[in-house]
């Protein structure tokens, strides 16, 4: 009998029809497809892709199909089409140990059934194509795009994988997934690399053992002009020449050096959010591309939404799910009531309250020896000096912060403090007035939410479980649509959601699917090759 727990070899599948079976038979036991499109000769960096997409997502185990077809149609006159290597059983042995479920490799006539000359194309917009890769490769990212568009609509997949490597490639993919409205998940996956730094590519195979080391300068120049941006360069005139220097003493031929945002692949005269470096070079016979994310400071992330959503619960997961400080607003509160309180201040009063926003030192961090599941467990409070971690919990503390917390002063303050908290990056926050004050350049922004009806059953439930008396759902979403109310029209930090904010309406969701989802916005943002997490 068939061992369950080891995974079958993929199958090989070389017709439409059998592509159509196979898909209709995993989508029959409930599991989603996930497809990793590929030009074949299988390398580590491809091995990833497919592992990312065996993995888990939201409860469903997936079914992985990789493609090995040599488009065509991306191949501009002169460049390598005929001898890029086909290797199709080395091919299906990296795809078996990587954990893939089937391998496609259709020929030309399933893919263009009526040649390659004569199908419809797919033209990407010219703001995401006329540099880097597109000046000097006309077509390509056309033949790109045709091709994906005709390969995603005849596996129908659930989710799309594709390398961060090829970054401009995943760009304007992205774009026509969403302008074509078309139903799958876009993931990106960071690039990887070989231990002295080359980035995996199968035309790696070109080179000679003296290229090979040739090669390794494309790298090196890219992180030479990484680390002069981590010392406060950012003008693009000395980032970019600093990388040319590097290349042309190596003796490689430069097709181009750009600086540009990450997102929109226009060309920039200093670095501003998150930028690309990248750089393509001629080596020997081959044509090589690489990068680098440069950023002024680490991303933040501002998560609002009204009271009862979750927002606490699963922000603290993903900041420490993706390597962020968790930013607790609350305990900020908390402390500042607490200082109060030490100098016996009187928490109603404005005017004896303000004098101690003076020079007000907040600190929060993480305990080096904190081996809690609890994200936050191992989380320092310090104000002034004092650890307050453990004396904010009090009831005593408790009972004032909402007083202290409602002073117009106090909230300019502490917005203040959040803000330069936020100077260097790396952090997620959550509030009512995250995104809108307090980190209004965030690199995401979440409006956090769930109908009212939802958030009264989890206040029923939440005061269940704490042995409070539990009011009837009615009153509870009474209550609830009144607290969104006043949140909403108050003077001082109402609640409001972003104008770039993206809505996430969690009703059904588990808190796992919650910070999953979170994670996937992020990386639609953030390239893990900029922030691994």
């Amino acid at each position: 009998m068939l061992d369950p727990s080891v995974p079958l070899p993929p199958l090989l599948l070389s017709t439409t029809a059998a592509l159509r079976r196979w898909c209709q038979q995993q989508r029959g036991q409930g599991r989603p497809v996930h497809f990793v499109p590929t030009m074949g000769a299988l390398h580590p960096g491809h091995q990833q892709l497919i592992r990312r997409a065996a993995a888990p997502h939201r409860g469903a185990v997936p079914a992985v199909l990789v493609s090995v077809f040599v488009n065509p149609l991306q191949f501009g006159a002169g460049e390598d089409f005929a001898r890029y290597p086909r290797q199709l059983q080395h091919d299906l042995s990296a795809v078996a140990a990587a954990g893939g479920g089937a391998l496609w490799a259709p020929e030309a006539a399933a893919v263009y059934p009526a040649g390659q000359d004569d199908v419809t194309r797919v033209v990407p917009p010219p703001s995401l194509t006329q540099g880097l890769c597109g000046a000097s490769r006309t077509g390509h990212f056309e033949g790109v795009a045709t091709v994906v568009a005709r390969l995603l609509a005849l596996v129908r997949p659930d989710r799309l994988f594709l390398g961060e490597k090829d970054w401009q490639q995943l760009q304007v993919l992205r774009r026509m997934v969403a302008d074509l409205g078309l139903p799958v998940a876009v993931a990106g996956c960071g690039t990887v690399r070989d231990a002295d730094g080359l980035a995996l590519s199968s035309r790696n195979a070109y080179l000679s053992e003296a290229e090979r080391l040739q090669a390794l300068a494309l790298p090196q120049a890219l992180q030479a002009a990484q680390a002069a941006a981590a010392a406060g360069e950012l003008d693009a005139h000395v980032l970019m020449p600093l990388v040319r220097q590097h290349l042309q003493a190596a003796g490689l031929r430069t097709d181009y050096v750009e600086l540009v945002s990450a997102h929109t692949l226009k060309p920039q005269q200093h670095l501003e959010g998150l930028s690309l470096l990248a750089a393509a070079v001629h080596c020997g016979p081959a044509r090589l591309i690489d990068h680098v994310f440069l950023m002024t400071r680490a991303p933040i992330v501002a998560i609002d939404g009204p009271a009862g959503a979750g927002k606490s619960t699963v922000t603290k997961a993903f900041a420490a799910r993706l390597g962020l400080v968790y930013l607790d607003t609350g305990a900020m509160y908390r402390a500042l009531t607490w200082w109060v309180q030490q100098r016996q201040a009187d928490p109603a009063d404005a005017a004896a309250v303000e004098p101690l926003l003076v020079d007000l030192k907040l600190q929060l961090g993480a305990a080096a020896d904190s081996d809690s599941a609890d994200p936050t467990a191992g989380q320092r409070v310090s104000i002034n000096g004092h650890d307050v971690t453990d004396a904010i919990r009090s009831p005593e503390v408790t009972a004032q912060v909402s007083t202290v917390a409602a002073h117009a002063c106090v909230r300019a303050a502490l917005t203040a403090q959040q803000q330069a908290m936020g100077v260097r990056g790396g952090l997620v926050a959550e509030g009512r007035d995250i995104g809108t004050a307090v980190f209004p350049d965030a690199e995401l922004k979440v409006f956090l939410t769930a109908t009212v009806a939802e958030r009264a059953r989890r206040r029923a439930h939440d005061l269940q479980q704490r042995g409070f008396v539990v009011p009837s759902l009615d009153e509870l979403e009474a209550q609830i649509a009144e607290r969104d109310h006043l949140d909403s029209t108050r003077e001082m930090a109402p609640l409001k959601q972003a104008a770039d904010a993206i809505a996430l309406v969690t009703d059904g969701m588990t808190i796992e699917g919650v910070i999953q989802a979170l994670v996937e916005l992020f990386r639609q943002r953030v390239p893990e090759d900029a922030w691994p997490g």
